[in-house]
């Protein structure tokens, strides 16, 4: 279920988007951090529709079992990719204030890699994700680690929101975010309706604002593609049939 007012971040991302259907974001890379371009590619596109539907289920767990209310803290501790996308879009969805890489200490609930399981030891729940182009299962994880396929797959994918804290992603609030995604938008020149193709990092607080929510909540759909990954850019381009390309 859609927000009437996007009093959260994901909210206002999807009351962006004016179709459904249509793809909003698409991922090229290897799956695997800081992976050559000897790694096979990834490409996993997402309709406005099933990023909703991931955020959702992303969102329903945190809330509905692991027990977290707005303004808890959850830490994506990820590189760019589309389930870390949907991760971060679930947390915000929730409520909550999201924590980036070298500001999770305070996080109830971690999502990592498995090789960074044992930088958390403070988390109460740790999340595996795979990086995988489906989300599937995570091998051999420790008793003590979640795995991301069993624990959010099963939850719905429809979610009703029900506030936000007064924190959204680091020390920005809702607002805050909002407003630094607009000016980033305008300042790279994303209009609502383009494709934009972006190899751009996210993995800082104003990575995430102006390289993964700028297009979005200005109504664009991004194309990301991982920079060491050795990919064929205007290729990408042309296939994709994007309209600006940002790196």
């Amino acid at each position: 279920m859609r927000e009437l007012m996007p009093s959260t971040v994901t909210g206002a991302v999807f009351e962006a988007v004016t179709d459904r259907a249509r793809p909003l974001l698409t991922y090229y890379g290897t799956g695997a951090p800081g992976a050559g371009p000897d790694m096979p590619t990834q490409r996993v596109g997402l309709s406005g529709a099933t990023l909703e539907n991931w955020s959702a289920k992303i969102a329903n767990y945190l809330r509905d079992e692991a027990g977290l209310l707005p303004g808890d803290t959850v830490a994506v501790d990820l590189p760019e990719h589309w389930q870390s996308a949907a991760t971060l879009l679930g947390a915000w969805w929730a409520g909550l204030r999201v924590a980036l890489p070298g500001d999770t200490g305070d996080a109830r609930v971690v999502f990592t890699t498995a090789d960074r399981l044992d930088d958390h030891p403070e988390a109460e729940e740790l999340i595996a994700v795979p990086l995988d182009p489906f989300g599937g299962r995570v091998p051999g994880l420790p008793a003590f680690a979640g795995d991301f396929g069993d624990t959010v797959r099963p939850h719905g994918d429809r979610f009703s929101p029900s506030g936000a804290g007064p924190l959204a992603l680091g020390e920005l609030g809702v607002a805050d975010v909002l407003a630094r995604a607009a000016a980033a938008a305008e300042t790279a020149g994303i209009t609502a309706g383009m494709r934009v193709l972006s190899t751009r990092p996210w993995r800082t607080d104003d990575g995430v604002v102006d390289h993964l929510l700028a297009p979005l909540l200005a109504g664009a759909a991004l194309v990301w593609a991982d920079p060491v990954a050795g990919l064929d850019l205007p290729a990408i381009a042309e296939t994709e049939k994007t309209g600006l390309t940002l790196g």
